[in-house]
């Protein structure tokens, strides 16, 4: 009997946003995608595609670190609800100079199929480069099979990425010794910073050699300890190069059910340059897709990072990715330096794949989008994700606002919301990753996550385009890193960024 083969209708929506920085990844694209190469023995075929980006990196020692593409599918059948494809650990397929790695469900843990598959896949450069990274033909292992797909069925296939920079593993400081709010510290003396040397638990209090910080309502109880469990940046991770995009958001919404797509979307058309339109699911649209996607509740943001298979940051991870292993710099922002540019700057381009800085880009100072650069008539809102290091006067990571591993916009443009460990809530939490579904409503279903309804264990850290003075967007700044907001509550000022773990090196 001849067996009937997958019909394949086949989508690419490319999560990132368009940027033309110097130094760091931009204009990624996925093309030419097929599903092919069907082992119906086996019960698995071959999703393959052409990816590319420019100003792509590969670099040794002192950073040995490098951008990636976290590539991920998603699958219906017939008309049914989008689901999350499964992919084997092994049998991709990656052209000369790349390396693919999957992302386990629990990288911690050996693969199993169906209760540890690969959720995505890791994309990048296997030797040290710079430059625009292209490669045809990767393919990856899909075990359809195991997803519950008939060897005949007809399905859907869509296919994202999203730009990633790994943080490697390695000891860093928390604090950097100067008058931030609520900043860490070494005990008893605020000058001294405190090291984390592992992802042992760790002692909080007033003895000397604990972590210790001046607590409040909004900073912190002053307790510990923080448990092995919770993720301190000492182990490898993979960070979002920048905020969630509007369009990514779109995609997201575009995705779900209408039922699910109600409870994630947010009516505020035209309020500080939030442009997300339209009433049903699969038809969402926005008039600036390259801004970052303001207006997101934790109850939001919690479900994006579930879906996409990533997971929020812990405020240890926050300052690791902002600092590196570089010695600390007092009252340092995420470029390393305690200058930041002061004067309003005005917009060209306004919400294209080439919108930059028109007037007032400083050639010396950070930029950034905070109080006195953008909290005004010409922009209210947040800018184009990698915006600083686009406008030819970039000299390098200080002017571009860069971390030091390359990440963007970690200080200012939109509050951050990592995981706390100010409170018993957010210390709790054991670093799982997101697993590609929603429940019924459109809400994260990971346990161990903070309550999407009351968001408690989740703080800011980083400042916003608003009203935060420039003090507020120090690194170590820690004045609202527990302060317990409802989950559903939607600000202005509000973004998203996700993290991913990675097996132990």
């Amino acid at each position: 009997m001849k067996t009937k083969n997958l019909l394949i209708s086949v989508f690419v929506f490319c999560m990132f946003t368009f940027v033309n920085i110097s130094s760091y990844s931009n204009n990624i694209s996925v093309s030419n995608f097929s599903l092919t190469s069907q082992n119906v023995t086996g019960h698995y075929s071959m999703i393959k595609f052409d990816i590319s980006w420019e100003n792509s990196w590969r670099v040794a020692s002192p950073l040995n670190n490098w951008d990636a593409a976290w590539v991920f599918v998603k699958y219906r059948i017939g008309s049914g609800e989008w689901q999350h494809t499964w992919l084997n650990n092994t049998g991709h397929i990656n052209p000369s100079g790349s390396t693919i790695t999957t992302g386990l469900l629990d990288p911690a843990l050996p693969f199993n199929p169906t209760t540890n598959p690969g959720l995505g896949a890791f994309i990048y450069r296997d030797a040290n480069g710079t430059g625009t990274f292209s490669k045809s033909g990767i393919q990856l292992r899909w075990n359809y099979g195991d997803n519950g797909v008939p060897d005949n069925a007809i399905i859907d296939i869509r296919v994202y990425a999203i730009e990633q920079v790994y943080v490697p593993q390695g000891p860093f400081d928390l604090g950097s010794g100067g008058t931030e709010d609520g900043a860490f510290y070494k005990y008893p003396t605020r000058a001294n910073t405190y090291q984390i040397t592992s992802e042992d638990a760790i002692i909080v209090g007033n003895a000397a050699g604990n972590l210790f910080y001046t607590g409040g309502s909004d900073i912190g109880d002053e307790l510990g300890p923080i448990p092995s469990a919770f993720p301190k940046g000492y182990n490898a991770f993979y960070c979002m190069k920048y905020e969630i995009s509007q369009q990514g958001y779109v995609d997201f919404l575009n995705s779900l059910t209408q039922s699910q797509a109600n409870n994630r979307k947010y009516d505020a058309l035209g309020n500080n340059r939030y442009a997300v339109t339209g009433t049903t699911a699969g038809n969402y649209t926005t008039t600036n897709p390259f801004v970052a996607m303001l207006n997101l509740s934790w109850a939001d943001h919690a479900a994006y990072l579930d879906w996409s298979g990533l997971r929020p940051m812990t405020e240890l991870e926050f300052e690791k990715s902002c600092r590196g292993t570089q010695t600390a710099v007092v009252n340092e922002y995420a470029w390393g330096t305690s200058e930041i540019a002061n004067s309003p700057y005005t917009l060209s381009n306004m919400g294209e794949n080439n919108e930059n800085i028109a007037t007032n880009y400083s050639t010396t100072a950070g930029n950034s989008a905070y109080s006195s650069t953008t909290f005004n008539v010409n922009i209210n809102g947040p800018v184009r994700a990698g915006i600083f290091a686009g406008n030819g006067l970039n000299t390098g990571r200080v002017t571009s606002g860069a971390t030091y591993y390359g990440i963007m916009e970690m200080t200012g443009n939109l509050w951050e919301r990592p995981i706390t460990a100010g409170n018993p809530t957010g210390r709790s939490f054991t670093g799982k990753n997101g697993n590609g579904l929603l429940d019924a409503d459109g809400n994260a279903d990971v346990l161990s996550w903070p309550p999407n309804a009351s968001a408690v264990g989740i703080g800011f850290r980083g400042g916003n385009f608003g009203l935060t003075p420039p003090w507020g967007l120090q690194v170590s700044d820690r004045h609202h890193a527990s302060r317990v907001i409802n989950g559903n509550s939607r600000g202005s000022v509000y973004g998203g960024r996700g993290v991913r773990s990675v097996p132990l090196q």
